[in-house]
This record gives structure tokens, C-alpha cells and sequence, in this order.
């Protein structure tokens, strides 16, 4: 595997005064399953269209396999591009649709056909051919396009966030069905999505964009476990941000005053200055324990429940904690709204839990 297969070298993108795309560098691995997630604005999807040839760099490098493909234009690239509104011709059957673009290539019809047929069988749509679009699910337009997409063969797929259009029972299988499909055919996919769940839950790695810049580019569970800045740590997931004042640091631990609760000994993943009050604690909801009686985890607090949301999985508790002024966060699988008598409970946090993060 080529672990620098696309290489986006001090890249930038400015529309007038805006910058879009803000000196960006990084590499995707060949074979990857790679995702820009970030909200709306934050450079994704202009990132893509540099990579497809339809807007060119303000500066800086873009390489695919040891190519450099800043100045080509997107015909010339070895890269197709699948969008979010399918873009698939009403007045072309699915067939005719699939084999649109293969003729420019000098192909044979036997080589057009057996490239279309086996794309067929590869998006599950064999049998679907004589159909139009008006014939043809949200779901089956969208493997249209992939098909459209994959039968030219790229070396890349890039995906603009291909399954923003579809319900959220449809668009759970589609995300199913794509990483299946990437695993298989084994080319490097480039998916944007705003969607946190979709980026985690499909992609190999996750670049976390925001003002034109990466945020954080790791792989998922590590983007969820020790986010880097207050930005990823609240854009992936839910969490609760505590006041904190750092003290004195002993190696890798560094003691932390938190704001009602006292001071603690915390992992300092990110090196962060001693005597600092410009650091929040970082804790999610599902690491937290609310129960009936007390624990004896690293902290443990009185609490009221104030309001709870049902999620049929799991029930959210928004409660008021002993000593904290702000609501807190708690999720459980094992309690509901009924099981605290006087909405009275203890909710409780282990320290290898809390992620210290600057304020910017």
C-alpha cells in the first residue's frame, strides 16, 4: 500500500477575501476509506473540487500516485466524482446512463458492454438496465451514479456527500453498502459529509475541518477519545465541557483543578502549560455513570435530574450536579426516567475519562 498516494501539499483556496481552503497539507493512504467532515463552510467540499480539477489552487500541490495534478483538468485526472444530486440523465435508461462518457474513451462495444455489466452485478443493480430514473428508488438513482462513477475505472472516487438526499433508514444500508463496496474493489474513496456518525462509523481515517483548516486527521476512535481541540471534541459526539485551572505537572500527569469539585491528577496527552486557567475538562455522557447510590469511582456527586430524553437505545439525563453551574450530560442503558425516586441520583466519572483541552 502507497502511504502517500495522494499527497495535498500547503494547499490553499481564497474566493475574493475569503480563504476557503487555508494552507491545508496531509496524505491519504492508497486503498483508503478517507472522510472530510466538517460543518457547513468549513472547506470540505472545495477541498474535494481541487482534488477533481473543477476549481484550481489560489497555491500549493496536489499529487495522486507521484503525479502532480494541480494544472490538470478534471478529464485528465485519474479521479471521478459521484454528487449528492445524483446528476443521472432523466431521458437515459440506466444502461445508456452507465455507458455515457465510455465512448470518448475509444472503448470496444464489447468492452463497454462487459465493463457496464460487470458494474451492474458490482452495485447490485443487474436487471435494472431498461429502467429510467423516474423508475428507480433514491437508493437505486444513487447506485446508478456509483456505477457512473466507477465504470471509468479511477484510481479515486470522491463522494460529495452522496447520501445527503436519502431517508435515515435508507442512507444507514447505503453506508453499509458503500464501505462494503470500497473493501472490494479496493480504490481509494474521498467522502465529504457533515454527518459525525457517518465519518465515524465508515471511514478508515476522519480529517476534522473548520475555518479552512484540519482540525484533527486520525483514525475515528481516537478523534473520539482524545479530540485535540475544544472544536473536534464537541463536533464529534456530544460532551461536557467543566471549568478547569491547571497547576503543577509531574511527567505525563498534570494537576487540575476543576471548577467545584476539586483538583485531580489528569493525563496530559497534549502537553498542556502549567498554571493555566485558559483549559476546559472534556467528559461524554455515555462515559459517566448515573446510579441510585453512591460509587466509588474517582468522582462521585449528588445530582437531580431535571429533564430526560428517551432514545430507545438509551435514556439521556440532564441533571443539576452538586458543586457544577452548569446542566450536565449523563446517557444510560440500564436506567429511565422512572427509576429515581424524587429525581434524586449520583452521577460519577472516572479520571482517565476526562480529556484536558485548551479553550482555543
Amino acid at each position: 500500500m502507497n502511504n502517500s498516494f495522494i499527497q495535498i501539499k500547503n494547499i490553499s483556496k481564497h474566493f475574493a477575501d475569503v480563504k476557503a481552503v487555508d494552507d491545508v497539507s496531509f496524505e491519504i493512504k492508497e486503498g483508503e476509506f478517507f472522510s472530510l467532515l466538517g460543518p457547513s463552510g468549513c472547506g470540505k467540499t472545495t477541498l474535494l473540487r481541487l482534488l477533481a480539477g473543477f476549481e484550481y489552487p489560489t497555491s500549493g500541490n496536489l499529487l495522486i500516485d507521484g503525479t502532480d495534478i494541480t494544472a490538470l483538468p478534471p478529464d485528465k485526472r485519474p479521479t471521478n466524482m459521484v454528487f449528492q444530486n445524483y446528476a443521472i440523465f432523466p431521458h437515459l435508461n440506466v444502461e445508456k446512463n452507465i455507458q455515457f462518457g465510455l465512448r470518448k474513451l475509444g472503448l470496444s462495444n464489447d468492452e463497454i458492454d462487459k465493463r457496464v455489466k460487470d458494474v451492474l452485478l458490482l452495485v447490485k443493480l443487474e436487471g435494472y438496465e431498461e429502467r429510467f430514473s423516474n423508475q428507480l428508488s433514491g437508493g437505486q438513482r444513487q447506485r446508478v451514479a456509483l456505477a457512473r462513477a466507477l465504470v471509468r475505472q479511477p484510481k479515486v472516487l470522491l463522494l460529495d456527500e452522496p447520501l445527503g438526499a436519502l431517508d435515515k433508514k435508507l442512507r444507514d444500508e447505503m453506508q453499509l453498502e458503500l464501505r462494503t463496496l470500497q473493501k472490494n474493489i479496493g480504490i481509494t474513496f474521498v467522502f465529504v459529509t457533515h454527518d459525525q456518525q457517518e465519518a465515524i462509523s465508515m471511514s478508515d481515517r476522519v480529517a476534522v475541518m473548520n475555518d479552512g483548516k484540519i482540525q484533527q486527521l486520525s483514525v475515528p476512535n481516537e478523534l473520539y477519545k482524545n479530540p485535540e481541540n475544544i472544536f473536534v471534541s464537541d463536533f464529534i459526539g456530544e460532551t461536557n465541557f467543566l471549568k478547569a485551572e491547571t497547576k503543577s505537572s509531574d511527567g505525563e500527569f498534570i494537576n487540575v483543578s476543576i471548577e467545584g469539585l476539586g483538583e485531580f491528577k489528569i493525563k496530559n496527552n497534549l502537553n498542556i502549560a502549567t498554571n493555566s486557567s485558559d483549559v476546559v475538562c472534556s467528559v461524554r455522557p455515555e462515559s459517566m455513570m448515573i446510579s441510585k447510590v453512591k460509587s466509588d469511582w474517582d468522582i462521585c456527586l449528588d445530582a437531580k435530574i431535571c429533564q430526560t430524553s428517551y432514545l430507545g437505545e438509551m435514556t439521556r439525563f440532564y441533571v443539576e450536579a452538586k458543586g457544577i453551574d452548569k446542566i450536565i450530560t449523563v446517557s444510560s442503558q440500564h436506567f429511565d426516567n422512572q427509576s429515581f425516586e424524587n429525581n434524586e441520583c449520583f452521577i460519577s466519572m472516572s479520571l482517565e475519562d476526562i480529556s484536558l483541552l485548551n479553550k482555543k
